[in-house]
């Protein structure tokens, strides 16, 4: 069965702007030309004559400390006591030169271009066509860091923190995946099936880095391959909460739920940020429900989670906040049992915690805040609740947080304050909790809409009600804007 095609007016966010677009180049046997004989340059030959290129170094002043030099397997060095000619960059792949001044620079920009080498000057980025990062090497294996030549004493630290993380014994790994991975393609088996593999692959090298993988492991990997293709291929969905914005705030599993997704269904209030810790083969779909404006459907929604799953895909259902909490998770969730589609709910930050972490709050206390509730603000209508109830909005003991309250908090506070609760109660608005454009306001109960209907119309707000939010909205506080807290 094909999938059907994403909801109308759906487009997936784009990747945000890179100075530099990160590729690892294969010189293995090709020519490269090194032009200087400082220490950067020296720094450089070893560097290049690892890959196995076909290495020319001219060192006019000191050849000798190119004498030891020795090339990986399929390259060769040759240092040239002399300077470089245009006719040395014949058939180059890459130039790199460590040269004096921009006039020389920009000499040896024109002759490597005009043989269409790629070029690199030490220490010169206007020139550079590439420029070498700080490397982690675990070959095949390897991690490289750039700041795009802005910072290079940064990139080295980010290199020292990453050398930390990553266990020596990961090259034998990444060896061995290299040595595998024919076989494994001989195979033929589905895209998804082949993924699953590499998957359980990783599981045994990060639980057991430092030792070397051998025959037994292979063989347990190509047995776990035989099972995946023999068994029947379901696909699943997997109801995620992506926290009210942070990306700091996903859950572990979360992430692992993100990295192994094929199609993504997302709402509007997910953040880019978040979206960036997905797979990046993943399909990315937006099926926002957005209030008072345009908007795809519930039923829509479901057709579609249903019908990729069907098709044997892993499809993320990625919600703000907390899945289960104003999510409509509950409709998903009868949809894909309905159908038959294992379904999996993987929880989120809701936006109360990370509104409360992120303004030093605590929910409850023991003297004054011994109840914490949640409620909407708007019904299917959205309209104010009726069923809200009124005597345990007005309990002077509970922290009242309100969803989605941004049209009808005028109402709900008269509703509450009729119904008993203290038009004095303190009382805060928050808006996009946990992001960086976050700000709240503060004041009395019976004040704050005032202050809401000035906060900007896009963004996503939350109300905190009662005695714990003291401290930011104390009673008979004028309504005026609260900076965040820094």
């Amino acid at each position: 069965m094909t999938a059907p095609a994403a909801p109308r007016g759906t487009r997936p966010p784009r990747i945000g702007a890179i100075a530099t677009l990160p590729l690892f180049h294969k010189l293995r046997g090709r020519r490269v030309v090194l032009a200087g004989d400082s220490d950067g340059a020296a720094w450089k030959a070893e560097l290049l004559a690892a890959t196995g290129a076909q290495l020319h170094v001219f060192a006019p002043d000191d050849a000798a400390r190119f004498a030891d030099l020795t090339a990986a397997e399929g390259g060769t060095v040759s240092v040239h006591g002399r300077r470089w000619t245009p006719a040395d960059l014949c058939q180059t792949a890459l130039a790199v030169a460590d040269v004096g001044t921009d006039e020389e620079a920009a000499a040896f920009v024109e002759a490597a271009h005009a043989a269409g080498a790629v070029v690199n000057i030490v220490d010169r980025p206007a020139f550079c066509d590439a420029q070498f990062g700080a490397l982690v090497n675990r070959s095949p294996l390897l991690v490289a860091i750039s700041t795009d030549g802005a910072a290079p004493v940064f990139g080295q630290a980010i290199r020292a923190r990453i050398e930390a993380l990553l266990p020596p014994g990961l090259q034998a790994w990444a060896k061995a995946a290299r040595d595998w991975r024919a076989r494994v393609q001989a195979r033929e088996a589905p895209f998804a099936i082949r993924r699953a593999f590499w998957q359980r692959f990783t599981d045994r090298a990060l639980a057991d880095p430092d030792r070397p993988p051998g025959e037994a492991d292979r063989d347990a990997l190509m047995a776990d391959l035989d099972r995946l293709e023999a068994a029947p291929r379901h696909g699943r969905v997997l109801l995620v909460g992506a926290g009210p914005g942070d990306p700091d705030h996903l859950t572990l599993k979360a992430l692992r739920a993100l990295q192994s997704a094929d199609v993504i269904l997302y709402d509007n209030l997910v953040t880019p940020e978040v979206l960036e810790l997905a797979r990046r083969e993943a399909r990315r779909v937006a099926v926002g429900k957005v209030g008072h404006g345009p908007s795809v459907s519930q039923g829509e929604i479901n057709e579609l989670m249903i019908a990729l799953a069907r098709d044997g895909q892993t499809v993320v259902r990625l919600k703000s906040g907390d899945p289960a909490i104003f999510g409509r998770a509950n409709e998903e969730m009868a949809a894909c049992r309905s159908a038959g589609i294992p379904l999996s709910i993987i929880p989120g930050i809701t936006a109360a915690q990370g509104a409360a972490a992120s303004l030093g709050l605590s929910l409850t206390d023991r003297d004054f805040a011994q109840r914490l509730q949640f409620v909407t603000g708007h019904s299917r209508k959205g309209e104010l609740p009726d069923s809200i109830n009124w005597a345990a909005v007005a309990d002077p003991a509970a922290t009242t947080v309100i969803y989605m309250p941004r049209h009808t908090l005028r109402r709900f506070a008269a509703r509450a304050i009729d119904s008993g609760l203290d038009r004095t109660t303190p009382a805060l608005a928050i808006a996009s909790a946990t992001r960086a454009e976050e700000v709240h306001v503060a004041a009395a109960i019976a004040d704050l809409p005032d202050l809401v209907e000035g906060l900007p119309a896009a963004l996503p707000v939350l109300v905190i009600v009662g005695e714990a939010v003291r401290g930011l909205a104390a009673p008979g506080l004028t309504a005026s804007a609260v900076d965040t807290p820094a």
